[in-house]
């Protein structure tokens, strides 16, 4: 099967099958992320996807859920995502969730039938970037979207019947401003009804604008501990029933997942442990540096 660049799917979706509709990003312009800058933005022909689904076929036989690559596949046209479907399920006619990335933008190009007819399509499921319910975030990693966008569209994603998984960032806001981020996320999870919420921490990888930001003293990055904080405080606000949480990105402090509100005591005190030993850490830390 054809895959272009680095690939790049949800944590969860390690055993899905993985189809390339797309390479690279169309927006490819968030601050935080270099992932796709060594591959230019293309939809992928239609003989291709055609010739992996064969191969697919031949190697699984069944398959009852699919990934559509790349960043966000979402961004093709109902018509295009319509046919793909279409040519998954003459392949694998009992696939029952067609799933893949997808921006806000993506979902304000599509009209409500549109929504909808997708829906009848198997595509039922979206992993939304989100990163923050805070206009002031979103503006800084330049998502492309504003928080009232992002609150219309999974309304409509909603009415559609499409859930979508919603992906956060901790630590986006800088210094001082993670209590308010998790704060604002959670009022977002809650008036939306999440499928399932995924949070990752702000990275700062060389040749991200957000890494010379850093450089240049324009941004400060929030502590390891006001991280942890975020965390607690978002797992804290969320009200949404039923709702599994992951939180186990490599690069988190704090690895945990778990459903809520089912787990939210453990996972709490998980936080806790963590937050303990990050202060146990910095006082030894600044111990060994007094006895120097």
């Amino acid at each position: 099967m054809k895959y272009t660049g680095t690939t790049y799917r949800p944590p969860i979706e390690a055993n899905t099958l993985l189809l390339q509709v797309t390479v690279g990003c169309s927006h490819n312009s968030c601050s935080f992320c270099t992932m796709y800058k060594d591959v230019q933005f293309k939809i992928e022909q239609m003989e291709q996807i055609e010739k992996d689904l064969q191969e697919a076929k031949l190697f699984y036989g069944s398959q009852k859920r699919i990934f559509l690559l790349n960043a966000d596949a979402f961004v093709l046209s109902a018509r295009k995502l319509k046919e793909i479907s279409a040519k998954i399920i003459e392949y694998f006619p009992e696939m029952e969730v067609i799933t893949m990335y997808a921006s806000i933008r993506n979902i304000m190009s599509k009209t409500d039938n549109e929504l909808r007819e997708l829906r009848e399509m198997r595509i039922n499921d979206l992993w939304v970037g989100l990163e923050s319910g805070s206009d002031e975030v979103l503006k800084k990693v330049n998502k492309g979207h504003t928080i009232n966008d992002a609150y219309e569209q999974l309304e409509r994603l909603t009415k559609a019947g499409i859930r979508h998984n919603d992906i956060f960032m901790l630590g986006a806001g800088g210094k001082g401003k993670s209590i308010e981020n998790a704060t604002e996320a959670a009022k977002l999870i809650n008036k939306t009804g999440s499928n399932l919420v995924g949070v990752t921490s702000l990275g700062f990888f060389p040749g991200s604008d957000i890494a010379k930001d850093v450089e240049n003293g324009t941004f400060i990055p929030a502590t390891e501990l006001e991280i942890l904080e975020e965390e607690r405080k978002l797992i804290e606000l969320i009200k949404v029933e039923n709702m599994p949480f992951y939180g186990s990105h490599p690069i988190n402090t704090a690895q945990l997942n778990g459903l809520l509100p089912r787990d939210k005591v453990q996972m709490l005190q998980s936080i806790d442990d963590a937050i303990r030993f990050s202060d146990q850490t910095f006082l030894n830390g600044v111990a060994e540096r007094t006895t120097l």
